[in-house]
């Protein structure tokens, strides 16, 4: 499989729709090169990574880099301009979703001392789902955890993403369930009986759970943000360690701030 083919499969656009769109898909297929590991590259690596030839990377280069879309780094490399960020700025998920819900996170964060998440279901469909990292507030003795802003990480080793698991209908689990379930640690869970079991639990206590399922040392507690008109399926989660996790407390304290963060969100 080329690079190109690759990167055009992470992106969920079929290879001949890319080529049928042209410039915007092209456009599209450069900037989603760009990653947590690699937020610059060079134009060889950009060239290596979406097929392009020379010739047509660095025309679309330049527009890009005049558009802002891009941005010149040292050492003769390119970065997501400035100019995405600002529009990104402009998505709900920024304006409506992530202000709004700055205040619960914070108090949830100053009851907690933990890192505290908010994160959507992004699914173009249930075989390529994912949580979709939206917000995100930690401090000095907070563990680490490998989520980021605007960072995905899988539905079924996190607890974010077994909450938001549990706002999908039984067809939509069954189809999600369907594909392969990566194992992240030892500690995660793949079965689908056992993933459906998960969803139950959290249904019936309105918290979903992770013990070590996604980084060893840490267990996730979140809840669903409930239904909002506008905005795709939410959920609002703490992650702290594991020795001495009171995880009824937390239990508590995120569906209750979830469930308040719904509200506001409802009346906005």
């Amino acid at each position: 499989m080329s690079s190109a083919t690759i990167t055009d499969n992470i992106m969920g656009i079929p290879p001949s729709t890319v080529d049928a769109d042209g410039m915007l898909a092209r456009t599209m297929r450069i900037l989603s090169c760009f990653t947590a590991d690699e937020p610059e590259l060079s134009a060889s690596r950009l060239g290596s990574l979406t097929g392009l030839s020379s010739s047509t990377l660095h025309r679309i280069l330049a527009q890009m880099l005049e558009l802002g879309l891009l941005a010149r780094t040292p050492g003769r490399r390119y970065a997501v301009g400035a100019r995405l960020w600002e529009l990104g700025e402009l998505s709900p998920l920024a304006l409506r979703l992530r202000e709004t819900a700055l205040p619960y996170m914070s108090r949830l964060y100053e009851a907690t001392g933990e890192n505290v998440h908010l994160a959507v279901l992004d699914a173009p469909s249930p075989e390529r789902a994912s949580a979709l990292f939206v917000g995100r507030l930690t401090g000095r003795s907070s563990i680490p955890t490998l989520s980021r802003m605007g960072g995905r990480q899988p539905l079924h080793t996190t607890g974010v993403g077994k909450a938001l698991l549990a706002t999908q209908t039984g067809d939509w689990i069954e189809r999600f369930l369907s594909r392969p379930l990566e194992r992240e640690t030892l500690h995660s869970i793949t079965e689908p009986d056992a993933v459906r079991a998960e969803i139950d639990r959290a249904r019936a206590r309105g918290y979903a759970t992770t013990r070590e399922e996604m980084t060893l040392g840490n267990v996730s507690v979140a809840a669903p943000v409930g239904s909002v008109a506008g905005l795709p399926p939410t959920a609002l989660g703490v992650v702290t360690r594991i020795e001495g996790a009171d995880t009824r407390r937390l239990g508590a304290l995120v569906t209750q701030t979830a469930a308040d963060l719904g509200r506001a969100l409802r009346s906005f």
